[in-house]
């Protein structure tokens, strides 16, 4: 595990996206679980300093991929849980958490990023 720092420079930044694509898929609890989720927040900091993305908005990517995909919110449930909270994160009063965000990103194969700007 790397010893990390407030992001500084486009080196540090690149150095930091790979790390966390490498262990996007930690197991909760582990060294590495803290070390993503650490990265996660360095990288938000970063983009919010150096970047005005336009915001893809994670919620307008998963609503495109079930049409894409035909499916329907009940489709989401094993995924994000029970029937009112699919239709909570569906209609924006609630959170993508992080847990769910690696589930919908695998489900849906979307790119981590989407998520980087909206999990909390």
């Amino acid at each position: 595990m790397m010893n990390w720092k407030v992001l500084k420079t486009e080196d540090d930044y690149n150095k930091a996206s790979i790390r966390m694509m490498e262990i996007f898929e930690a197991k909760p609890n582990t060294p590495e679980s803290d070390e993503l989720d650490l990265l996660i927040l360095l990288i938000k900091d970063y983009d919010e300093k150096h970047y005005q993305l336009p915001e893809l908005d994670a919620l307008e990517v998963i609503k495109y991929k079930m049409e894409e995909m035909g499916l329907k919110a009940k489709d989401l449930e094993p995924i994000i849980g029970s029937k009112g909270h699919v239709s909570a994160i569906l209609s924006g009063k609630r959170e993508i958490t992080l847990k769910m965000a690696q589930k919908l990103k695998n489900y849906f194969s979307i790119p981590a990023e989407v998520f980087l700007h909206n999990a909390s």
